[in-house]
């Protein structure tokens, strides 16, 4: 039984609003710096807001993140194995908060942004290692699972890069954030992972505290600081709900699908244009969406209304099983939702360069 089985209720909305709190006060505090320090986004071609915005506040979350996983780890025993994340969240957010700053080049950040996930890695690769040598019977070899941390390397990074890259308008990373980790907390919960539930559960408070200042006009931008952060904890989320023998292994992506597809079908459609892929742009379907006009608030209420409408209910028949019956893969269901999230990628893409070009026409855009 968990630590706060009774009354569980009151200590964990306690620790919840501890870590929406830390969340809001350092990021109010960070939006005051940023004026002091004139870090502000300003309107422009490749942005899609129209007031200059002070950046960096996504500090916020990564404070209140690291204060949740000490507190845990000292309150908890079985919290503590946690403590290993506070290294490579904390490289993720210095190297971000230090891009905020001042510009730095893409193979350092993305440098960096390996040493972290590598650092995460690094214990489930000496545990494969020592469980292949003291069992040699075993079909997989040390090098079939040295393979599938890279892969889950790959993930981590790319999770670190595309949520950057969503990073562009009224709350929509914010929310997207909070959606995925509150399924993965579910998962974790529902089968027993507690701790690893819990922890996450607080992470989605800390963007919770941070959603205020960003959502529905947004007072403040996270900054490299918070979007790299946030997609490294969206990562570390989907590989602890994966961790569990009785949920479905493609959760994770099924969850983050809204955000994953738009990324992978813009980044490939730039690099098969011959675009360099890794310059800022107004290229993603959310944003060409703004571009036809529509608020911010009703773009992100779209991608919200996917992981609502379609998401959770192909999560939900992933993880139902009968009693004592294996879980379900969940990779046709999680091939299937990447296809129909293409579609709609296309389909919305065209509608927007109609609308845009319309619009011009008119003189309304």
């Amino acid at each position: 039984m968990f630590w706060f089985a009774e009354p569980w209720s009151l200590r964990y909305a306690l620790w919840m609003a501890a870590s929406f709190a830390i969340s809001a006060l350092v990021a109010w505090a960070a939006i005051r710096y940023a004026r002091h320090r004139e870090l502000i986004d300003l309107p422009g071609q490749r942005r899609s807001h129209a007031v200059p915005t002070p950046r960096g506040a996504g500090i916020g979350i990564v404070v209140a993140v690291l204060a949740s996983i000490l507190a845990l780890a000292h309150a908890v025993p079985a919290a503590e194995s946690g403590l290993r994340l506070c290294l490579p969240i904390a490289l993720v957010a210095a190297i971000g908060w230090i891009d905020d700053h001042r510009p730095l080049p893409v193979l350092l950040r993305l440098g960096v942004h390996c040493l972290a996930v590598a650092i995460f890695l690094k214990p489930l690769l000496v545990a494969l290692f020592h469980l292949t040598a003291s069992a040699p019977w075993l079909e997989t070899t040390f090098w079939q699972s040295a393979g599938i941390i890279a892969l889950l390397g790959f993930v981590c990074v790319w999770s670190i890069n595309l949520h950057n890259f969503m990073d562009g308008i009224d709350g929509i990373l914010a929310m997207q954030a909070i959606f995925v980790l509150i399924a993965m907390a579910v998962l974790c919960q529902r089968y027993a992972i507690n701790v690893h539930a819990f922890q996450i559960a607080l992470w989605a408070a800390a963007v919770a505290g941070f959603l205020l200042f960003n959502f529905p006009r947004a007072r403040a931008f996270m900054g490299d600081v918070g979007s790299g952060s946030v997609g490294l904890l969206i990562a570390i989320a989907a590989i602890w709900q994966n961790s569990s023998p009785y949920t479905a292994a493609c959760s994770g992506v099924v969850a983050a699908s809204a955000f994953v597809a738009d990324a992978s079908c813009t980044l490939l459609s730039r690099m098969l244009c011959g675009r360099r892929w890794y310059r800022p742009h107004r290229e993603h379907l959310y944003q060409w969406m703004t571009r036809t006009g529509m608020s911010h608030v009703r773009v992100a209420a779209w991608y919200m209304g996917w992981n609502l409408l379609v998401v959770v209910p192909v999560l939900y028949w992933m993880n139902l099983r009968p009693y004592g019956a294996p879980p379900k893969a969940g990779t046709a269901a999680a091939v299937g939702i990447y296809v129909a999230a293409l579609i709609v990628w296309i389909c919305g893409k065209r509608w927007c360069l109609y609308k845009v070009k319309s619009g011009s026409r008119h003189g309304f855009a």
